[in-house]
């Protein structure tokens, strides 16, 4: 009998067994991505950042789950969207761009993983890149810096040109910094710079009457997650209107616009997906260094140029990371 009462009591246990350990295992952690686009739009991007995620182990819909947040271009909608995520408690934030502050304005408690163009000293996101403190760290990419580059690589394409164009997205919270140092570049260089702004593709058409009045002989287009999506559109309007124009997305150039020149970003994403794989271990933002991608791409459509009449010139032939003909 006791013998019967002893096998009768361990079958009891082992069958609980499975419940107990289930109720041990720690949840599947949640990240938020925060994003100021549309998902297809931002496809390459969030494909980067899983792949830096599954470097420190983390697989999405296996042992990590993404809520996915995102603003369509209206960047006023930011705080509500980061405000939501907050409220479901993720475990990290993922933000970029236009959509850092906003994240950072959430949450002091959660961590946020960046990836921006801008000093995020300045912006105040981090205290120092070397020790961020507080929540946030992440990932800077040259964008700001790269923009009197960008004015100087258009002049060199088209030394010809005295007026030039400078497109702004005016809610971008990046706007004034990027008008200011390009402006200062400008007269180095000798230019007259306009700047023109759109903040939805209505303004497109606009911009393009202002060139025409303005006999600008370039455009530079500002890095910005709206100008990004319309990518496409714009290279197809400067073709129409023949305005050899420089942008900071390879997109840009693969879709007929003259030069693109800017960081890698399908590079700083995946970092960007690492360090959030690495919060997910434990790690505190605050001892994790921001990052500083220096990888930079040069690409230049050599059909577009033989289009407007340019000859590029073997300075520039040279540099190029790649030549689309």
């Amino acid at each position: 009998m006791r013998r019967r009462k002893f096998l009768g009591l361990l079958g009891s246990a082992a069958a609980a067994w499975p419940l107990t350990i289930r109720a041990q295992q720690p949840a599947t952690p949640v990240i938020g991505f925060l994003g100021g686009q549309s998902p297809d739009l931002w496809a390459d991007q969030v494909r980067a950042f899983r792949q830096g995620l599954s470097e420190t182990g983390y697989i999405e819909g296996r042992n990590v789950a993404i809520e996915y947040r995102w603003a369509e271009g209206q960047y006023n909608r930011l705080p509500a969207l980061a405000a939501e995520l907050v409220r479901l408690q993720v475990a990290v934030i993922a933000a970029n761009g236009p959509t850092v502050p906003p994240a950072k304005a959430a949450t002091t408690a959660i961590p946020i993983v960046f990836v921006t163009g801008a000093d995020p000293v300045k912006l105040g996101l981090v205290a120092s890149l070397n020790r961020p403190g507080g929540n946030t760290t992440g990932v800077t990419t040259l964008g700001l810096e790269l923009a009197p580059k960008r004015l100087e690589l258009l002049r060199e394409m088209v030394p010809s040109a005295t007026v030039i164009g400078l497109l702004l997205n005016p809610s971008n919270p990046n706007a004034d910094a990027i008008a200011r140092d390009s402006q200062t570049a400008a007269r180095t260089l000798g230019l007259q710079l306009h700047v023109l702004r759109a903040s939805n593709e209505r303004d497109f058409d606009a911009v393009f009457a202002s060139l025409a009045q303005l006999r600008a002989g370039g455009l530079v287009i500002a890095a910005d997650g709206f100008f990004i999506s319309q990518s496409q559109r714009l290279a197809a309007l400067t073709i129409r209107h023949a305005v050899p124009t420089i942008f900071q997305f390879r997109a840009f150039a693969a879709a007929g616009g003259l030069i693109s020149y800017g960081g890698s970003n399908t590079d700083s994403y995946r970092q960007a997906g690492a360090y959030t794989g690495r919060v997910l271990r434990g790690e505190k933002p605050a001892d994790l260094p921001v990052i500083q991608a220096t990888k930079v791409e040069l690409i230049i459509n050599l059909k577009t140029a033989k289009a407007f009449g340019l000859e590029v010139p073997q300075s520039l032939l040279a540099r190029a990371d790649e030549i689309i003909e």
